[in-house]
């Protein structure tokens, strides 16, 4: 039933602009506008991840994209220089201060941040730490 598309993800921003802005000059990614004036972040050997404007646009309150980096601390750390400001957390996932939440037992690493529409995102390093 479902096997004749590649099935593809997506999430709601409240400025094109900005969002294009902050996913391409921030976290360096690709981006196409499509005929219907979406945003497509072209992600490298996987499927797009659409970016649609929503003029009453609720920020997510969970985390719609993770994206893998081989050094989660210089990935933090060049974020941080370009602006990027990471969220802190306590109790079971409390996180450093760097932003950084480091489970040793599962060797990974992840820091959460936002775009400019509020949505979470998050960075991960599953090497060891």
């Amino acid at each position: 039933m479902f096997l004749k598309e590649k099935i593809f993800s997506g999430f709601s921003v409240d400025d094109l602009v900005k969002a294009s802005n902050f996913y391409v000059n921030i976290l360096g990614l690709e981006i196409e506008e499509n005929a219907m004036g979406i945003l497509e972040l072209k992600i490298k050997g996987s499927n797009s991840i659409i970016l649609y404007p929503k003029p009453d646009h609720d920020p997510a309150t969970f985390t719609v994209l993770n994206i893998p980096v081989d050094n989660i601390d210089k990935a933090v750390d060049e974020l941080t220089q370009n602006g990027v400001r990471f969220e802190q957390y306590d109790g079971e996932l409390k996180t450093d201060d760097k932003g950084i939440f480091r489970d040793t037992k599962n060797q990974m690493g992840i820091a959460w941040f936002r775009d400019p529409a509020g949505n979470i995102l998050s960075i991960l390093e599953t090497q060891k730490l």
